[in-house]
């Protein structure tokens, strides 16, 4: 029963994000498909979850927003050096670690996008709004706070947001998914 709420919860969160992604052109309207980084993600999650879980009653705008962050750098990295980047097992531990997890959003965007100031704070506005629309849903979300059922739509949360990084990120680095012309 909670795998399905979960699923179903995960895509309410995808539709929405995919929508206002869509609408603000951060996303194409095919997105990305990237195996690679999507196979990262259930790994990411697990070294995630207790620093995300721990500042979620706090901070959970932050606690959402920097899952986006972390797809934002996979999505990065893929493009850079997937050889050396796809034989890791500790992105998300070395994205935290460089400046501690209250910074890992500047450490996304200075350290590894390279974004001056303006493009980072433009990007940061769009997570945070991303982040808030995502706890939006949550809050509204017929589940009991601390439930096995909550945590697995925070988890769903945490996977889309994940994803969605990834794909805004390809669409910054010049990735678009367009239909290619028929050759008869």
């Amino acid at each position: 029963m909670e795998t399905n709420n979960s699923e179903a919860f995960e895509s309410k969160v995808h539709d929405d994000l995919y929508r206002h992604l869509l609408q603000k052109g951060l996303i194409d309207s095919h997105l990305p498909v990237c195996p690679d980084v999507e196979e990262k993600c259930d790994a990411i999650l697990k070294d995630y979850l207790p620093d995300g879980a721990r500042e979620f009653q706090n901070y959970p705008v932050v606690s959402l927003g920097w899952m986006m962050f972390v797809g934002m750098a996979m999505a990065w990295y893929w493009d850079t050096d997937w050889e050396h980047h796809s034989q890791l097992t500790d992105q998300y531990i070395r994205l935290r670690d460089k400046h501690g997890f209250d910074n890992l959003d500047e450490t996304v965007l200075r350290d590894v996008l390279g974004y001056d100031e303006e493009q980072s704070e433009k990007v940061s506005a769009e997570v945070a709004e991303c982040a808030s629309r995502v706890l939006s849903l949550l809050n509204h979300e017929p589940v009991e706070p601390g439930t096995p059922a909550a945590f697995h739509c925070y988890v769903a949360a945490l996977r889309q947001l994940y994803l969605m990084g990834m794909a805004m990120e390809l669409a910054a680095l010049g990735y678009h998914m367009t239909p290619m012309q028929s050759l008869n």
